[in-house]
């Protein structure tokens, strides 16, 4: 017998007496759980696979010598056989595709056993426990619920005192900051403040009905001031002649048509942390992680701090 195929068969033989011992030594062995056999199994099929590979293609760079029909193509005068496929690799091609669709159809179905699927089991059960516990929770209790969500999730943005850090994140001691307003005034907005699909257009679709003419550059600026101040100084005309239809003439924002730019609300903070939000500083993520209760509470706790109380 020829030296190669002997050492193939001397590593093959040591390898899967390796991997026998390593499930012996292992507490429990198998445990007759069918993960741990397919990754055995999967171990051992590699360590073969690999060892006659190498020993067939060493074998064969040692006694094989070139024939065939070259292709025309050539790089630097060297050249390429047309050659057929080999059987092997294309029997190991197939079997593969046939092995992963048996895996992961019946060997190990997507609706098994895994521990993501136990921890988000256990995760929305626990929302459900939590949520039945804290459903009547109103008033100053809510807003201390929210101080504790808001602390938890929202300060490494917004800043333990919710000021936005320095422009990082929006400061949320006030409804809305100039730069703010006119970004969205230039830009529009699409980021679901109502919960469902309402952009409002561009600069290119506003229009100031006391001129008849689309807003100016000026006139974004002096709104924006105006929207900012909460509602104050210059700027009551070209709010009434361009915004108001939409945002109404308080700037409270209309059912289905446009959101509150006077002030905080429930549904507005919900929306926020639900959807996320892009705007002037850049763009906010969803927080999935928290449920329905949590987003409230945390909508209470911005309004409260909003307001100064």
């Amino acid at each position: 017998m020829n030296k190669l195929y002997l050492w193939g068969g001397i590593l093959t033989v040591l390898m899967v007496g390796a991997t026998y011992m390593a499930i012996g030594m292992t507490k429990g062995g198998l445990n007759g759980d069918i993960v741990n056999t397919l990754a055995v199994l999967g171990a051992i099929a590699i360590a073969v696979i690999t060892i006659w590979v190498v020993v067939k293609y060493v074998r064969q760079m040692q006694t094989d010598t070139a024939s065939g029909e070259l292709a025309e193509e050539n790089w630097d005068g060297i050249g390429e056989y047309k050659n057929d496929l080999p059987i092997g690799w294309a029997v190991m091609f197939l079997g593969t595709m046939v092995w992963g669709m048996w895996y992961f159809l019946l060997g190990y179905p997507v609706n098994a056993f895994s521990q993501i699927g136990q921890y988000n089991a256990e995760v929305k059960e626990k929302n459900k426990k939590f949520e039945a516990e804290y459903a009547q929770i109103k008033g100053e209790r809510l807003v201390e619920m929210g101080e504790s969500v808001f602390l938890a999730n929202c300060t490494v943005c917004h800043g333990i005192n919710a000021d936005g850090m320095e422009g990082k994140a929006a400061n949320l001691n006030q409804r809305i900051e100039k730069e703010s307003v006119e970004y969205v005034i230039k830009h529009g907005s699409n980021n679901k403040l109502l919960g469902m699909e309402m952009p409002m257009p561009d600069r290119n679709g506003l229009f100031n009905a006391n001129t008849g003419a689309l807003i100016t550059d000026a006139e974004i600026e002096t709104v924006a001031a105006y929207v900012a101040n909460g509602f104050q100084g210059a700027g009551a005309d070209i709010f009434a002649g361009t915004c108001a239809g939409c945002h109404g003439p308080d700037g409270r924002g209309m059912p289905s048509v446009a959101p509150n730019i006077r002030e905080f609300t429930t549904d507005l903070v919900v929306n926020v942390l639900t959807y996320g939000k892009k705007g002037a500083i850049g763009k906010m993520p969803a927080l999935d992680m928290l449920n329905k209760k949590q987003k409230e509470a945390a909508a209470a706790y911005v309004i409260s701090i909003s307001k100064g109380e």
